[in-house]
């Protein structure tokens, strides 16, 4: 016979864990953090989210990919910069890797249109500098980077 208090707590424990995930989405770790912080019991916890993935509330690969479109098509973010923030919500760098890839062709014209909204086309070295800073920050590969540049420098928008 299961212990009413402890059925108790995991009920609590679920009916909270369910409500933060209705204000915000999070990752299987996310959401071990979450419960933890709110002194639910190690062994509680494991239950809560055995049953929200069983439900599937909590979903790490469709979190993952909703993640990634987010922040590539809102804030401009390049592949790279999209899987560390996901190794760093605590995905498994695989599925990361896999969230955040991104045809190289689609990448470039990404950064092609965010060097051309932002900067316009660079016509000196200490612009096409600056466009190239801008994008490696916003986590795309200096190579491609300077592709896009190059491209945006010539007006282009869609990669040959």
């Amino acid at each position: 016979m299961e212990d009413p208090g402890r059925e108790r707590e995991r009920q609590d424990a679920l009916v909270a864990a369910v409500g933060a995930l209705r204000r915000r989405e999070r990752t299987v770790a996310e959401m071990h953090v979450w419960l933890r912080e709110r002194e639910v019991p190690e062994d509680v916890v494991d239950d809560v989210i055995s049953d929200l993935i069983e439900v599937g509330e909590l979903d790490d690969d469709r979190f993952a990919h909703a993640f990634a479109a987010d922040k590539r098509e809102l804030s401009g973010w390049g592949s790279a910069r999209i899987e560390a923030a996901l190794v760093d919500r605590g995905l498994e760098r695989s599925l990361a890797e896999t969230a955040s890839h991104e045809d190289r062709d689609d990448q470039i014209e990404r950064a092609v249109a965010l060097v051309l909204a932002r900067h316009g086309a660079p016509e000196d070295e200490t612009e096409r500098a600056r466009a190239l800073s801008f994008l490696t920050r916003r986590g795309y590969d200096y190579e491609l980077a300077y592709d896009a540049i190059r491209r945006a420098e010539r007006g282009e928008r869609r990669a040959a």
